[in-house]
């Protein structure tokens, strides 16, 4: 258990959900990814992914709901994965240890691509246009510019494998924290 959030951000197909659900685990902290219930959200309204971005951009209420039910779960034992969780946590004043998983775009490329089981050109423009979308909404409803935010650790996962990602991530989480979390 840390006595702050543990969020984790990133690009798509940074590798963001997989090394916050190994630190999750690894910590004994609740996974909560705002990824999956947009994902979720998306097939409640029968849209794939990128359609449903853009029915979000128009309604901001989808936004502030979501971002309002990750908030309330902004305690300590808790791994928020999301781009904006850490800007938001820190706005709201919540402890956080704000952490940022990137990649080399062709690598996140390749793996949303492996993910979603689509040719490599179809995968850069949804990424593309996802990344367009996000950035957009983020600086209409909250203020927020993904480019001038900074959050406490960047770990670049284009060449290195989950665990070790995840490792960095707890190293550097396990210092902040001191000696209590072993």
């Amino acid at each position: 258990m840390t006595g702050a959030v543990v969020t984790i951000g990133g690009p798509p197909g940074s590798g963001k959900s997989t090394a916050g659900q190994l630190v999750a685990t690894s910590l004994g902290l609740e996974f909560c990814s705002v990824g999956e219930l947009f994902r979720a959200e998306a097939r409640r309204h029968q849209m794939d992914l990128a359609e449903f971005g853009r029915f979000a951009a128009s309604h901001p209420e989808v936004d502030r709901e979501l971002d309002q039910h990750m908030q309330s779960l902004a305690l300590p034992g808790h791994l928020l994965e999301g781009r904006i969780q850490g800007a938001l946590c820190r706005r709201a004043g919540v402890r956080v240890h704000d952490v940022v998983v990137t990649a080399r775009e062709e690598v996140r490329v390749r793996r949303v691509a492996d993910r979603d089981g689509q040719p490599l050109e179809e995968a850069r423009a949804k990424v593309h246009e996802r990344e367009a979308v996000e950035r957009d909404r983020y600086r209409r409803f909250y203020g927020i510019d993904l480019d001038a935010e900074r959050p406490d650790l960047v770990v670049d996962s284009s060449d290195r494998p989950p665990l070790v990602v995840a490792d960095a991530i707890l190293t550097f989480v396990r210092d902040r924290e001191g000696a209590a979390l072993g």
